[in-house]
């Protein structure tokens, strides 16, 4: 969230107006890669396998959608979502896969969307840019009939990932069906860690679940961007109330 000056006389924060949609050309798709690079290198300290400075570029990239908000004022791309169908995840496989063992949703496989690399610019985290993505999000699935989403969802490991092995602790009761547990290939170590620690729960994480989604098994732990992952599922038709008639249109 932004923060608002509480200084006397201070400036409204700038009202931005933004547009989603897809990136379709060569040059819209790097404005993207860009934005990811920034939040997940620079910002997050992330080890990026790039071959082009400044670009978070990798095999998936060429078999998936880029959704985008754009500041239409500046034209900056300033929050994404990449998106790979089941069609094209028979092609090269779902990122989620080099984290987990995803044999339980085999049967998901044709209905299955993975979403990943979701990023926003620092002074766009605001409910604007997130309720767009959302309502991209919400249109695709929509007007393509699938009926899962599926992706990573990060914590930050800066404390040696006891916030991450506590949220978990806390998101028992989330847990979804077991049989559509994943099991991750590198375990977060939760035996080793403190499961009773105070931990804020991600603003993206908490959106997910109030939304109606599961945590289908315990967290990976990604060396590369040195985060805890939870693997998430949402079945669209599980969609709840204020979501559904907000992003998917239904009223009953």
């Amino acid at each position: 969230m932004e923060q608002l000056q509480k200084e006397s006389g201070a400036q409204r924060p700038q009202r931005h107006r933004l547009a989603v949609g897809f990136a379709r050309t060569p040059g819209e798709i790097r404005d993207a890669q860009r934005l990811r690079y920034r939040i997940f290198a620079g910002e997050m300290g992330a080890n990026l396998p790039s071959r082009t400075p400044g670009i978070d570029h990798d095999i998936y990239d060429r078999y998936c959608e880029h959704l985008v908000v754009r500041d239409t004022g500046s034209g900056e791309v300033v929050g994404n979502y990449r998106i790979l169908s089941p069609e094209n995840a028979k092609q090269v496989g779902y990122y989620s896969e080099n984290e987990f063992d995803l044999t339980r949703l085999q049967h998901l496989r044709p209905r299955l969307v993975e979403i990943g690399r979701s990023c926003v610019h620092p002074d766009y985290r605001n409910g604007a840019t997130i309720a767009l993505l959302w309502s991209g999000l919400a249109g695709y699935m929509t007007e393509r009939g699938y009926d899962y989403l599926m992706g990573c969802a990060s914590i930050s490991m800066a404390d040696g990932g006891h916030a991450a092995a506590s949220l978990y602790n806390q998101l028992s009761g989330n847990l979804g069906p077991l049989e559509y547990r994943v099991f991750p290939r590198c375990p977060l170590p939760l035996a080793a860690l403190k499961k009773d620690q105070p931990a804020e729960m991600p603003p993206l994480i908490k959106a997910y679940l109030r939304a109606g989604a599961w945590v289908c098994g315990e967290p990976a732990w990604d060396p590369d961007f040195n985060t805890a992952d939870l693997p998430i599922l949402m079945p669209m038709g599980k969609v709840s109330g204020r979501y559904a008639k907000h992003y998917l249109g239904k009223t009953g």
